[in-house]
C-alpha cells in the first residue's frame, strides 16, 4: 500500500488542500503460491549469494550493483550514488495536463490504484475534483514519486472516487509495426467475412468478469485439498468432446465449392467416459 497523506497533494489544482492514499487497485496475493522444500526432510530451501566464478559465498556488504557494459565487464554502482540522484518524495501529486481518456493507448497502462481521501480531511476537495474530471470527460496527466522513482499517473473519477493509473514511459513501449509488417496482406473473400460475422454476432454478449473461472486455480485448490485428506491423487479423465466453435475450420468449409455462408454449428458435446461408466452402473 503507498500513501500520501499529504496536504495539498495536486499541486496545481487551486482548491484546498486534499490529503489521499493510494491503494492497489488489484491484488495476486490470493493465488495459490509455493515454496522450494528439500524432499527428504521437509525443510524449506534457502538460497545462498556466491561468487559466480569462485563458488564461494559472498557476505550482503560487500555486494553491490553491477551495469554490464561487455561480456566480463561491470560497471560498480554504490548505494550511495543511487541515493545522489534519488528523488525524494515530494508527497504531492503534480497535474500537468487534462486529457482525454480515450487518447491514453492501453499499452502505456501498468496497473491501476485507488485515490481516497486520507482520513476526516480533504473529503470536499476529493469530490470538487472527481465530479469535475467527470463532468469534463477527462483525465488528469500528473506526476508522483514512488520508491525514489518519479512516475506518469493518470487520475480518473470512478465511482465516489478516483483511480490512478501508472503509465509507462515511451521508451517502455514497444512499436506494433516492429511485429505486424512482416505480416501479409491477403485478400478475404466477401462469404468469409459474412460467415466470421455471423458467428460473432451468435456469440455475442456483454462483459462479465464474474463469468470468468480460474480452471488451474480451482484444480490447485481441489488438489491441496485432497492432499491434506490424504486422498490419493490420480489424473483427472479429459473430456472428449468440445462444444467450441472453430472458426477457422468453419471458414474454410466456407470455401468449399457450393457452399454458402450459415450459422457454424458446435460439433456434439460427447458424453464423458466417467458419464458413460456412470450409466452401465446404474443400467447394472
Amino acid at each position: 500500500m503507498f500513501r500520501l497523506p499529504a496536504a495539498g497533494v495536486f499541486s496545481s489544482w487551486p482548491l484546498a488542500p486534499c490529503p489521499i492514499a493510494l491503494f492497489p487497485a488489484t491484488s495476486e496475493s490470493e493465488k495459490v503460491s509455493f515454496n522450494q522444500i528439500n524432499r527428504n526432510i521437509g525443510h524449506r530451501i534457502k538460497y545462498q549469494k556466491v561468487d559466480a566464478e569462485t563458488g564461494e559465498e559472498v557476505a550482503n556488504e560487500d555486494i553491490v550493483k553491477g551495469y554490464k557494459i561487455d561480456t566480463d565487464s561491470y560497471l560498480e554502482i554504490t548505494k550511495e550514488e543511487l541515493e545522489n540522484i534519488s528523488l525524494e518524495s515530494t508527497r504531492t501529486i503534480d497535474i500537468d495536463q487534462f486529457v482525454p481518456r480515450t487518447e491514453i493507448d492501453d499499452l502505456y497502462i501498468v496497473r491501476p490504484y485507488f485515490l481516497v481521501p486520507d482520513g476526516n480531511v480533504g473529503h470536499d476537495a476529493h469530490a470538487v475534483i472527481r465530479d469535475t474530471l467527470k463532468a469534463a470527460d477527462k483525465v488528469a496527466l500528473a506526476r508522483v514519486v514512488l520508491t525514489n522513482r518519479e512516475h506518469i499517473i493518470a487520475v480518473e473519477a470512478r465511482d465516489k472516487g478516483l483511480m490512478g493509473m501508472l503509465l509507462r514511459y515511451p521508451y517502455e513501449v514497444r512499436q506494433a509495426a516492429d511485429y505486424f509488417d512482416d505480416i501479409k496482406d491477403v485478400k478475404i473473400t466477401n462469404d468469409m467475412l459474412d460467415l466470421a460475422k455471423h458467428i460473432v454476432d451468435q456469440k455475442s454478449g456483454h462483459f462479465d468478469p464474474d463469468r470468468f473461472e480460474d480452471h488451474y486455480e480451482n484444480a490447485l485448490n481441489e488438489l491441496l485439498a485432497k492432499k491434506q485428506k490424504g486422498l490419493r491423487i490420480t489424473a483427472p479423465e479429459r473430456p472428449q468432446g468440445s462444444n467450441v466453435v472453430d472458426l477457422m475450420d468453419a471458414l474454410r468449409q466456407s470455401l468449399k465449392p457450393g457452399s454458402a455462408p450459415k450459422a457454424a454449428k458446435a460439433p456434439a458435446k460427447k458424453t464423458s467416459v466417467r458419464k458413460k461408466a456412470a450409466k452401465k452402473r446404474k443400467a447394472s
